[in-house]
């Protein structure tokens, strides 16, 4: 695989960061936190697309050795989707050793108030994002995505570090498995990309 095919997904993430801060330079904040995005516009419409910037915190993740997989729509863009964001959300193994590596990121990056990760879901804040850490035993309709964390796709960012996402045939399903309006339209976007 060459250099380029090795970054095309880090360098479509860092594209469509530099699209969210010009699409939001002038927009005031309106209160509206990223999980109370509705579920057709999604997070781009609220305050968590003001100052988005996920690379702080992948970065840091690299750093921390931990194995999180990046999904939603950050990941979505990785594969070529148009559609802006404002959160960051991960799929993580749920075990104690990813644990210790996601708090050792979240400490590096600012979180003020450390999630509880000891539940399937827990939403995270650091500076530049948040989002939700989520583990397989988070209900996802009939989909079991314990092998998503297995089949992930990685990306060298130029800056020198990696990211792993999810495969896109696993962010297709994640997305009709979840089931709301903003999740076909964008699972129907990822389908044609595949093409």
């Amino acid at each position: 695989m060459g250099a380029m095919s090795r970054t095309t997904a880090a360098l479509r993430l860092r594209r469509a960061i530099t699209r969210t801060r010009d699409a939001t330079r002038e927009r005031a904040p309106v209160g509206r936190r990223p999980e109370e995005a509705d579920d057709v516009r999604g997070t781009f419409a609220t305050d968590g697309a003001l100052g988005f910037d996920p690379f702080p915190f992948l970065r840091a993740l690299h750093d921390a050795g931990s194995h999180a997989v990046v999904i939603g729509q950050v990941a979505g863009i990785m594969h070529g989707s148009t559609e802006l964001t404002g959160d960051l959300d991960l799929l993580w193994d749920g075990t104690p050793a990813e644990a210790r590596a996601l708090r050792s990121a979240l400490a590096a990056c600012g979180c003020a108030e450390p999630p509880d990760l000891d539940r399937a879901q827990a939403a995270y804040e650091v500076t530049g994002a948040g989002g939700d850490l989520c583990t397989p035993a988070l209900p996802w309709g009939d989909m079991d995505v314990s092998p998503c964390l297995a089949r992930a796709e990685t990306t060298h960012d130029p800056s020198g570090f990696t990211v792993r996402y999810a495969a896109l045939d696993d962010l297709i399903r994640m997305r009709r498995a979840l089931g709301r309006p903003k999740d076909h339209r964008r699972a129907d976007e990822l389908t044609r990309l595949r093409s």
